[in-house]
C-alpha cells in the first residue's frame, strides 16, 4: 500500500495568513501550492516552493478560478478559452518559481469549485486539460474517481491521478458533500484519521446516507485551511505509518 498524502498551501495573501505551511511541510509528501486566483501571492509562492524543495515535498500547481473574494470556491461559467489561458497562467507562474527554487511543478491540482465543475463538466475540463497540455503533457492532473477529467484527460495524452479527501464527506454516489451543507467538512481528529486510514486500505468511505462508497486513490488530500490542519494532518500520517502505508509521493 503506497499513498501520497498532499494537502493544499501557499493559501495566504498580503498580509493575510492562512494555516502553518512550514508545518504541513514536515508532514505531507505533497504540497498543492495556490497560484495567486484564489489565494497566494509571488512571496507566497516563493516561499512555499523554496520550502517545499528543501523537505523534498512534491509542488503541485494548484489552478483556480480568477476568485480572491471568494477563495475560489463560487462556480463560474468561464469561457473555455478564457479558462484555459488562465490555468496555463497560473502553472507556468508556479512552475517558473518553482524552478528558480530549484525544484518544479510535477503536477497540477484544481480548486474549489473549479475542482467540483470539471468532474461532471466536460467544456471545463476540456479547457484545463488543454492548458496542461499546451504547457507539459506529461504533468498528472489530480481528480475524484469517476470524474469525467479522465476520459477528458486521456485523449489529450495526459495521465491522471485518482485521489480521495480524509477531512470531506462524500455523497453516496462519491461526490464531495457541498461546503453549504452542514458536515461538509470533518474536524474530529480521530475520524479524519480513521477515514483515511479505511480509504487507503479498503479503498471506501463511509457516505452521508450510511452507505459505503468506493474511493480507489494514489492521494489523499487533508486541507490547510481547516482548524487543528497540521494536528489533522499529523494524526492522518501517524494512522496510515500504523496500518503499514508507505507514504510517497506519487509524482
Amino acid at each position: 500500500m503506497v499513498i501520497d498524502l498532499n494537502a493544499d498551501l501557499g493559501e495566504g495573501f498580503g498580509v493575510w495568513r492562512l494555516g502553518d505551511d512550514l508545518a504541513l511541510l514536515d508532514i505531507v509528501t505533497s504540497a498543492n501550492v495556490a497560484c495567486g486566483f484564489h489565494a497566494g501571492d509571488p512571496v507566497t509562492i516563493r516561499r512555499t516552493c523554496a520550502a517545499a524543495v528543501d523537505r523534498g515535498v512534491a509542488i503541485g500547481a494548484q489552478v483556480s478560478y480568477r476568485d480572491l473574494a471568494h477563495f475560489g470556491r463560487r462556480e463560474m461559467d468561464a469561457e473555455p478559452e478564457e479558462l484555459c489561458a488562465e490555468v496555463l497562467y497560473q502553472l507556468a507562474a508556479v512552475d517558473g518559481i518553482a524552478r528558480a527554487m530549484g525544484g518544479r511543478v510535477s503536477y497540477v491540482k484544481p480548486h474549489g469549485a473549479l475542482y467540483n465543475r470539471i468532474c461532471r463538466d466536460e467544456v471545463q475540463a476540456a479547457a484545463v486539460i488543454e492548458a496542461v497540455a499546451d504547457y507539459d503533457t506529461s504533468l498528472p492532473v489530480l481528480t475524484l474517481p469517476g470524474s469525467v477529467v479522465h476520459g477528458v484527460a486521456a485523449a489529450e495524452g495526459v495521465p491522471t491521478i485518482t485521489e480521495a479527501f480524509a477531512d470531506r464527506a462524500y455523497t453516496a454516489a462519491g461526490a464531495l458533500v457541498s461546503r453549504r451543507e452542514p458536515g461538509a467538512v470533518i474536524h474530529d481528529v480521530a475520524t479524519v484519521s480513521a477515514r483515511a486510514v479505511r480509504m487507503a486500505v479498503e479503498g471506501r468511505v463511509t457516505a452521508v446516507d450510511g452507505s459505503a462508497v468506493v474511493v480507489s486513490a494514489r492521494s489523499i488530500c487533508v486541507h490547510g485551511d481547516t482548524p487543528d490542519a497540521v494536528r489533522l494532518a499529523q494524526a492522518v500520517r501517524d494512522g496510515l505509518l500504523e496500518a503499514g502505508v508507505v507514504l510517497q509521493a506519487f509524482a
